[in-house]
């Protein structure tokens, strides 16, 4: 399976998210390659509802636990965890509520881009978001990661 793979299943499920970390990143012209797609979601209960239910059908299980410990993919599962990173019949997913430096869904909506991955236009973090993003983690891959994307940035502020 592929990213586009779980892009196209989001999409296809109506649930509402915006594209950020590495595929973000690549949207933007870096070259960085990531085997996840990193998304903010809408939190709301019908949104929640959906995400969860698209979730457990892509038999979702977080990445880097030993299996067959018990695990509930479920709203309330979403409703208490503010980042899950889930490996999926589709794919690497991790899902964000809040993702410092940006904050919600509903906080990134008005900055970010709208794209095309694949066969579905989606919501993709804008350079500058992305790039908040990534300072607040603070995370050193991250920090690598800030070079590149602010230089790109400069480059789009010449052209």
């Amino acid at each position: 399976m592929s990213l586009l793979d779980l892009v196209e299943g989001l999409t296809a499920a109506g649930i509402r998210f915006i594209v950020a970390g590495g595929v973000a990143g690549t949207v933007h012209g870096s070259r960085r390659v990531t085997d996840d797609l990193d998304i903010l979601y809408d939190t709301g209960p019908d949104n929640g509802q959906a995400l969860a239910e698209l979730l457990a059908a892509w038999h979702a299980y977080p990445r880097d636990v030993a299996p067959g410990l018990p695990f509930i993919m479920d709203v309330q599962t979403l409703r208490t965890t503010e980042v899950l990173t889930l490996t999926t019949d589709r794919g690497f997913l991790d899902i964000f509520a809040t993702l410092k430096g940006v904050g919600t869904w509903s906080d990134a909506l008005p900055g970010a881009s709208r794209i095309d991955l694949g066969d579905a236009q989606v919501l993709s973090l804008s350079l500058h978001q992305l790039i908040l993003a990534k300072r607040a983690a603070g995370r050193p891959k991250d920090r690598d990661n800030l070079v590149e994307l602010e230089a790109l940035r400069e480059l789009g502020d010449e052209a």
